[in-house]
């Protein structure tokens, strides 16, 4: 190639002269390699991590990755990455800008739900199995935010200040899973991390940094705009490529002087060459050079009517199936007071078809505004099934509550409404006297971006409240009516212990952020042809400061935020502090029940296993999720417990299984700064398996 070409493959080319979110503009000729002509296409970059975003038409509206987490089920997380891959490789994407995994620092985050959560070994797991899928069908995945990055306020300013251990312990842990799943590319976050720019932050980038020396062999990519040095420093840094590139805005742009610099000699052309090769290599090694479809969407036409966008209908039957079962999979069943008469429930859940007179109440149960924000969903109007930003995707296939309880039930039971709004006399109206009222309230957080403010929210949320008065409207309902269902969607934690134990409240239902399926995945869990298996990712707690960190808000755009929290984020640092939530990590009920027993123990200083036997000692079947907590020795100083295995096992009525959970060397070391390696401490390790983290059923203990 010459300098030209090969500047051409490290500068961005933005949406605005794109038909991607993101491009490069390759050679312009082909070239012989070994015998065999190549063709370096201009490269799809493409949002978001929760399926396609600004494809046209005829794509999938996938549930985030805090609802594949709350299904605790890898083989879901999987099937999701495969499913979104099929999409984006069917458009001509070559490059899916995702798994985020970011940590949940703060239940307020606005992004916190594109993410898996506050937990770094869930997050891990997910973002493993999402890359594996997605790459097994030959896209590449692109793992983001390298930072921490963690809220929206100040974003393009702020500076976090984090120590190395709890860096690689908590933040960086889904990162180094997803190098070990082979991700093709990385992108660095907005923010500066220890007094750097995360695009320019060598710590984290350059060949000694925390990636390479990981043994990442693919592409650092900067977020749109995240670019806020020069281009030497940059490259020098570690950064292979910038994007958009075809504009400045907040600090992007620099690659511009890219070709002066390496004139300048400030950068060497070996390292240009190292970072083209960079790009090349996952392009090669996933066979994109080889039949790989064009790109046939406009990402400036979003509502699909340019000629550039030919509509390709990548939609499926088995994705949509998919999509209703990770919704009915991650509903988190919070409370259930079940009636029954002769085997017939007449309150609580399963619901049966012996309720007549139904009323629906609360405007998150209609359908949500399908024409919202210019493509990143900017409002929350209806129902809420992801969040607002660029990790939102095509809305326009979604089947609001009302639609699938309304066509489920007309053959047994008549529906009265009130969901125009939120309205706290005449939602009770319509729900005095009816022999089932199911009420739906939501909240909502999204991305900064350019400044956007959703009914008065930055991002980030303002606080933990349920919108538009949900909880009001919740009492109001439950007042009038004795066999009151409440379904949640939203992107976090809410407060609900002011209604939560009321007596006419049945049933609770946290739906989360379920996609594009969410009224049919909810009928499912709802009349028991799903038996609900889905756990919380994170605590739930009325209270912001029982998680032990705060969103920066203020008016100084760069701001200094010191993590002293260390690694007490969530249910570790409500363990530390004896707080109990008013639902705690992973938990979630069934229409079943499970015992565990016969726990048994085999440990050495490079792993361990765990065997117990799970039985469903209820009446139906169902799926229990173990999970295994460790207890580090006491010298170790870790959390009481953190979360280290789990599983997600079906059992017919009366079945037993035995299971086995393994945990591995590094799961059972800390990060030692002095020795810049991860050790496993000596002393006594504590095992806890159980159904969440305050649910332990068996435990154990090995020592090293």
């Amino acid at each position: 190639m010459t300098l030209d070409e090969k500047i051409g493959m490290v500068r961005g080319v933005g949406q605005f002269s794109s038909r991607c979110v993101g491009n490069i503009s390759p050679p312009s000729r082909s070239f012989v390699v070994s015998g065999t002509n190549i063709t370096i296409p201009p490269l799809c970059f493409n949002d978001g991590p929760a399926g396609i975003r600004l494809g046209g038409s005829n794509v999938t509206g996938f549930p985030p990755a805090i609802n594949v987490a709350a299904t605790f089920n890898r083989s879901m997380m999987y099937a999701r990455g495969v499913a979104i891959g099929e999409e984006f490789r069917g458009k001509g994407i070559h490059v899916y800008l995702g798994p985020a995994v970011d940590i949940m620092r703060n239940p307020k985050a606005g992004r916190g739900w594109e993410g898996f959560g506050p937990d770094p070994y869930l997050g891990g797991e997910g973002a493993y199995q999402t890359i594996t899928g997605v790459q097994s069908v030959g896209v590449s995945a692109c793992t983001k935010h390298l930072g921490p990055y963690n809220q929206e306020h100040w974003r393009y300013g702020l500076d976090v200040n984090v120590d190395d251990r709890t860096f690689r312990e908590l933040y960086w842990w889904p990162f180094m899973k997803s190098v070990e799943a082979n991700v093709s590319a990385l992108m660095c976050a907005y923010n500066q991390v220890n007094g750097t720019s995360s695009c320019h932050n060598a710590a984290l980038i350059g060949e000694e940094g925390y990636l390479r020396s990981e043994g990442f062999q693919g592409f650092v990519v900067s977020d749109w705009g995240a670019t806020h040095d020069s281009a030497a420093d940059n490259a020098n840094a570690g950064l292979d490529m910038e994007q958009p590139g075809d504009y400045i805005l907040i600090g992007g742009g620099v690659y511009a002087g890219l070709e002066a610099a390496i004139d300048l000699g400030e950068v060497t052309e070996a390292r240009l060459n190292e970072m083209v090769t960079r790009i090349l290599t996952p392009w090669l090694r996933l066979g994109q050079d080889q039949g790989f479809p064009e790109t046939n969407f406009n990402a400036q036409d979003p509502d699909g009517t340019d000629a550039l966008n030919l509509n390709v209908n990548v939609r499926t039957d088995a994705h949509t199936a998919l999509v209703r079962q990770i919704g009915s999979a991650s509903a988190v069943l919070l409370k259930n007071n079940r009636t029954t008469t002769t085997g017939t429930t007449i309150r609580g859940l399963p619901l049966s078809k012996s309720i007549k007179t139904i009323a629906v109440v609360g405007q998150d149960a209609q359908q949500l505004n399908l024409d919202c924000g210019g493509g990143l969903n900017e409002c929350n109007d209806g129902t809420m099934i992801i969040g607002w930003g660029s990790g939102s995707n095509n809305v326009e296939f979604t089947v609001p509550p009302i639609d699938a309880i309304t066509d489920f039930v007309q053959d047994f039971a008549t529906v009265s409404s009130d969901i125009t709004s939120n309205d706290l006399t005449g939602g009770p109206a319509v729900a005095e006297g009816k022999d089932l009222a199911i009420v739906f309230a939501n909240a909502m957080s999204g991305e900064l971006g350019f400044y956007n403010i959703v009914d008065g929210n930055e991002g980030d949320r303002n606080d933990l409240n349920l919108w538009w008065k949900g909880g009001s409207l919740i009492e109001d309902v439950a007042a009038v009516c004795n066999n009151t269902v409440v379904v949640i969607h939203s992107v976090g934690p809410v407060p609900m212990s002011s209604w939560n134990n009321h007596p006419n409240i049945t049933a609770i239902i946290y739906a989360g952020a379920p996609g594009e399926q969410t009224g049919p995945a909810l009928i499912d869990v709802l009349w028991g042809a799903v038996n609900p298996s889905g756990r919380l990712p994170f605590s739930i707690d009325d209270d912001e400061a029982s998680y032990g960190t705060s969103i920066v808000y203020g008016i100084d755009p760069f701001p200094v935020i010191d993590y002293t929290e260390g690694l007490f984020l969530d249910y570790r640092y409500m363990d530390s502090q004896d707080i109990t939530p008013v639902y705690e990590f992973g938990y979630g009920l069934s229409y079943t029940t499970f015992s565990y027993s016969s726990l048994s123990v085999e440990a050495s200083a490079s792993s361990a296993s765990f065997s117990f036997v799970l039985t469903n000692t209820g009446s139906v079947e169902g799926a229990e999720i173990p999970q295994l907590y460790l207890g580090f020795p006491s010298s170790a100083g870790e959390p009481d417990k953190v979360l280290r295995g789990f599983d997600n096992i079906f059992l017919a009525s009366g079945e037993k299984q035995t299971v086995t959970v393994t945990v591995s060397q590094k799961e059972m070391s800390i990060w030692d700064v002095v020795s810049q390696a991860w050790v496993v401490p000596s002393g006594t390790f504590n095992v806890y398996i159980g159904a969440s983290i305050k649910d332990i059923r068996l435990t154990g203990t090995f020592t090293i």
